[in-house]
């Protein structure tokens, strides 16, 4: 089992809300760590506003909960009926389902019998509860911070490397059909994580005008990474799917094919490399001719291939409109790159290492 930094930051917010509410003489110790552990959240602004969603939901449970026992009792049927009452609240707040539970706890920890005088005991819960939640934020904040930028460059830079191996693998047929679509599945899926790891990132606040900008840059690219990826993933379903109709066609032109899929694989690893520094500066003009891709030609040509054949005329437009749109994301990857690299020529995406920026070519 894999111990996250969430798993870790759990058990340390509880145990601080249990220690902290031991040290200030609080009798209900236990409802501290309760909360605590309902209000870890995957970032700080999460945790922000969980915080003070969790402290309204306090007061709405510990409020109804205290009024009804003064006012009619705590028997178990009102104990229900209180606890509905509660949630309805909650949802016509939109409220999460953890800040639901809270609230929950918090007029089942009021209403329990007690012999204190209410007042006195619905302040304790409700000290006891906001205390855990306080602890859960400020552990949040400090306690191994997220940084979602490497991790979002990082998922993204090893599924676009899996994504361009199967496709120099396809164009050549020699993939495993099986294989394949089980790859293109678990890419799927990981494309879903990468957004979700997006939307944290971009959840993320910063303060500082001139920092914020650097985010609001970055998180453009990252946004435009991940479209690149998706046009690339769209191109290796196109080829997968029209394989057999790839195979039927001139030997000369197939050739073609590959060598232009080639220039736009290799373009796209080029922009992946050129985000972490790692290009030379100065490639050679030889270079970069025979590594350009011409894909609107190719396109033309692809379907010159089929203009005498009537039955078959439209056979591989999809392929040809998913070559294109692909071409057309790297070609706005490059552009959006190059605009960051000059505002912030010694920042890349490595994250190991400070160094002067080297442009695209």
């Amino acid at each position: 089992m894999k111990l996250g930094a969430r798993m870790l930051k759990t058990g340390v917010a509880v145990a601080a809300a249990l220690y902290f509410a031991s040290l200030i003489g609080l009798e209900s110790v236990t409802y501290a760590g309760i909360a605590a552990a309902f209000a870890i959240q995957p970032n700080i602004y999460r945790s922000f506003q969980t915080m003070l969603e969790q402290i309204y939901a306090n007061i709405f449970g510990v409020g109804i909960a205290a009024i009804i026992v003064f006012s009619i009792g705590n028997d178990p049927i009102i104990i229900g009926v209180t606890v509905i009452i509660v949630i309805g609240i909650c949802m016509y707040m939109k409220m999460n389902e953890n800040t639901i539970a809270l609230a929950i706890i918090a007029v089942l920890a009021v209403m329990e019998t007690t012999d204190m005088l209410l007042m006195h005991f619905a302040g304790i819960r409700f000290a006891s509860l906001t205390l855990g939640v306080v602890c859960a934020f400020v552990v949040n904040m400090l306690f191994l911070p997220p940084k979602y930028d490497i991790r979002l460059f990082k998922q993204i830079d090893q599924m676009t490397s899996d994504i361009l191996q199967w496709l120099r693998i396809s164009t050549r047929h020699l993939s495993d059909d099986p294989a394949l679509k089980t790859e293109i599945e678990r890419i799927q899926s990981e494309l879903r994580y990468i957004d979700h790891i997006y939307m944290l990132y971009s959840e993320e606040r910063i303060y500082r005008k001139k920092l914020r900008f650097a985010k609001m840059r970055k998180l453009i690219i990252f946004r435009q990474m991940i479209n690149t990826s998706k046009k690339s993933l769209e191109t290796l379903k196109a080829i997968h799917q029209y394989d057999d109709k790839i195979d039927t066609i001139p030997r000369d032109f197939q050739k073609v094919l590959v060598d232009e899929l080639d220039k736009i694989i290799y373009s796209h690893e080029r922009l992946l490399l050129s985000a972490m520094g790692r290009i030379k500066k100065n490639p050679t003009k030889s270079i970069e001719v025979i590594t350009n891709p011409n894909i609107p030609h190719l396109v033309e040509t692809l379907m010159k291939v089929y203009e005498d054949d009537e039955k078959d005329h439209l056979a591989l437009l999809p392929l040809a409109s998913r070559l294109l749109e692909y071409h057309k994301q790297i070609l706005h990857l490059q552009k959006i790159l190059n605009s960051y690299q000059q505002f912030h020529e010694y920042e890349d995406f490595n994250f190991k290492q400070k160094k002067r920026r080297i442009p695209l070519p």
